[in-house]
């Protein structure tokens, strides 16, 4: 059985129906003194695959840490977390004396917790597989099969990477839409502010960036300005995790992005690329 959080309940139905699976929505109630109650639907006998993106996580994990132990008691043989977004990725080692290395806890939480972790495109810089930061049997999903479907339909001529970082997933992408691409150097000034410089740009080209996640937009924004100023006819943006802080959408489009699309890994008005499928597909 799909059990999915009222907040992760789109695509928790989305998943059921392409996993063939039954679903319940997880009731959730919150006392005055800020603590919650989750109540789950009986599986005895079942496995049982909780859903939700964990974007705002300080007031969503220990929820899901409830919602797993409430499945045991209810009977669930076997517990699987599908959480399209994991959080507390980026602080992968102590980058100053004093700070936790906050991926591997929140890793070891989850871990210890389900017996799977499915998620999307994590965020992982110094770490190569998910499975060294979440014990048990996690898997990281590729959204790169559904980025290029969109992209196969957007009439584009090439795609374009923000940084070196992006440069694996970009080509995966590339290969599977059958288009060029080109990835920029990226330089980070500050928060919000980063300088991108692209090799040669086809002129007249219709490009579209590609990224895994998008916070402050400044990025985005920065590879939109040097793909015109290179030549490029049009620009539009893909994003795996639309975190989007308050006004990002705004500086990406003022940048002179066209269309900003996102997969539908944390709602989102500019979720257009589900991830359901795929997900079914890694449950088996």
């Amino acid at each position: 059985m799909i059990h999915a959080f009222p907040d992760s309940a789109r695509l928790g139905r989305a998943l059921a129906r392409a996993a063939v699976r039954p679903y319940a929505t997880i009731a959730v109630r919150r006392f005055p003194d800020g603590e919650s109650l989750v109540r789950v639907r009986p599986t005895r006998g079942r496995d049982a695959v909780v859903v939700r993106s964990l974007h705002d996580p300080n007031a969503k994990l220990l929820e899901v840490l409830l919602a797993a132990d409430a499945l045991r008691r209810a009977g669930a043989r076997r517990l699987t977390l599908v959480a399209p977004y994991l959080p507390y990725m980026r602080q992968d080692t102590v980058f100053v004396p004093g700070e936790p290395v906050s991926q591997r806890v929140v890793g070891t939480l989850l871990g210890r917790a389900f017996d799977r972790v499915l998620t999307v495109e994590p965020h992982l810089h110094r770490v190569a597989r998910l499975a060294e930061v979440v014990p048990g049997r996690p898997r990281a999903v590729s959204a790169a099969p559904a980025v290029a479907a969109w992209v196969r339909r957007a009439d584009a001529t090439l795609l374009a990477g923000p940084d070196a970082e992006s440069e694996p997933w970009l080509r995966r992408i590339a290969r599977a839409a059958g288009l060029p691409w080109v990835v920029a150097a990226k330089t980070r000034l500050g928060d919000r502010a980063v300088r991108v410089r692209f090799p040669a740009v086809p002129r007249g080209a219709r490009a579209v960036i590609v990224d895994d996640i998008a916070a402050s937009g400044a990025t985005l924004a920065a590879a939109a300005r040097a793909l015109l100023r290179g030549g490029a006819a049009r620009v539009d943006a893909v994003v795996v995790h639309a975190i989007f802080a308050p006004g990002a959408g705004a500086r990406i489009r003022a940048a002179g992005v066209r269309r900003l699309v996102s997969c539908d890994t944390i709602p989102h008005p500019t979720n257009a690329i589900g991830t359901a499928p795929l997900l079914a597909a890694a449950l088996g």
